[in-house]
């Protein structure tokens, strides 16, 4: 099973982003999604964002996230 998180792009230089989840960031591709924007939501996995998503469907992914990593503290 392969997951892919939600990101928030910070900054673009050429084939590249700056991107931030939690108050980290870190770069990533963007070469399968040229259309990307700074401000977007994009899903992130293995270093490269394979979608641009709405803010709402990253906020709500992020939740589920904390959910099951809260349940699983517990």
């Amino acid at each position: 099973m392969c997951l892919a998180i939600p990101v928030l792009v910070k900054s673009i230089e050429g084939s590249e982003a700056e991107v931030e989840i939690g108050g980290v960031s870190r770069r990533a591709s963007i070469m399968l999604t040229p259309e990307v924007k700074v401000g977007d939501y994009v899903l992130l996995h293995t270093g490269y964002a394979i979608n641009v998503i709405d803010e709402e469907e990253a906020q709500k992914t992020l939740e589920l996230f904390r959910e099951i990593a809260e349940s699983v503290e517990d």
